[in-house]
């Protein structure tokens, strides 16, 4: 395994990091705690959840996903091996069942202490806001079109005074953004800067792979300029970049086959994009996955990459990416199908 640290810290995490959000659906409790165990022995020692999870969010198994880790950590007896995050979820339609506020004081303070209980610990590592309370452009929309209905208020201080309010007690030890835009990123770290005495956000969770490079435009710039590292989610595109789903197949079990509207990764021109792919990786001996798991560690901003599986056979292939070594042809090769079929699934 391969190690980063996290920016402004000297917490080293392995460039591979497990994620978990199909945790208590698509997966038991007893799967989960077989992927910790052989992902902890392989020097995964980073792990990211959200108390939204599992996917899809439901009411009757709301972070159920947390329960299972928190009952591996007492266990095992293994929290010190792992950096730990989670995430705080955001205000949608989607999650009115888990409370209809957006990042006010209370609301942040509650999801923490719920998040630090089913855990079973008394710190998170990485705390993460899940995705922006206004309306901007995220969830796979392409451009920003303003909305003069949003009311939002811009609340950023008060968020990072809430979150500081939560390091200084210790319960939190880091924060970070997700699903974020330039301009909110910007926001968040040009308050930390002109106000010292708030936490600064250390990493952004948003889409990346051979699909979506999106974080590309405006994303990556600030990532290098100001250090803010990139923890990459659904770099397979919810296993359409598996190849599974080629020729219109629908494997028994597989996350689009058992969720249809999950469709993000799976319009014409990017079906098309991942047959070109394929053919590349085909060329090299490479399988699909390990080529675009090994392109996505490539990436000067990336710090750990987010893999996600439902079956041990795929977390093994996941993991073992990081042995991967792509050659020059292979990325020149990557970036001719770029070039022809740019971000056909942002």
């Amino acid at each position: 395994m391969e190690y980063n640290l996290l920016p402004h810290t000297e917490i080293e995490v392995s460039k591979i990091c497990l994620g978990t959000m199909t945790w208590g659906k698509q997966n038991t409790e007893a799967e989960g705690h077989e992927q910790m165990d052989y992902a902890l022995e392989k020097g995964v020692n980073f792990f990211d959840t959200a108390e939204l999870y599992p996917i899809p969010a439901a009411k009757e198994r709301y972070a159920d996903t947390e329960k299972i880790i928190g009952n591996w950590f007492k266990k095992t007896g293994n929290r010190d091996k792992v950096i730990l995050a989670s995430k705080i979820a955001g205000k949608a339609e989607f999650t009115k069942f888990i409370r209809t506020t957006g990042f006010d004081r209370s609301s942040i303070i509650e999801a923490v202490e719920g998040s630090l209980k089913r855990l079973q610990t008394d710190y998170i590592d990485l705390y993460q806001l899940h995705w922006p309370e206004r309306k901007t452009n995220f969830f796979g929309q392409r451009g920003y079109t303003h909305d003069i209905t949003d009311h939002w208020q811009d609340n950023i201080h008060q968020v990072l005074e809430t979150l500081r309010d939560l390091m200084r007690e210790g319960k939190i030890r880091n924060v970070g953004l997700s699903n974020e835009t330039p301009w909110g990123t910007m926001r968040f770290l040009e308050e930390s800067k002109v106000h010292v005495s708030l936490p600064r956000m250390i990493t952004v969770q948003n889409p990346y792979s051979l699909l979506n490079r999106t974080y590309e435009t405006g994303m990556s710039e600030i990532s290098m300029r100001e250090d803010i590292g990139l923890i990459p989610y659904s770099p397979l595109g919810f296993g359409v970049l598996s190849g599974k789903y080629l020729g219109g197949r629908k494997p028994d079990n597989a996350r689009i086959t058992l969720f249809p509207n999950y469709n993000r990764y799976s319009g014409e021109t990017a079906v098309k994009a991942t047959e070109m792919y394929h053919k590349l990786a085909q060329d090299h001996n490479l399988s699909l996955t390990q080529m675009a798991l090994a392109f996505v560690n490539t990436r000067p901003f990336v710090k750990s990459n987010i893999i996600g599986a439902t079956s041990m056979r795929q977390l093994k292939e996941n993991i073992s990416s990081i042995d991967v070594q792509l050659s020059e042809e292979i990325l020149q090769g990557i970036e001719a199908i770029h070039n022809q079929i740019p971000n056909p699934a942002p």
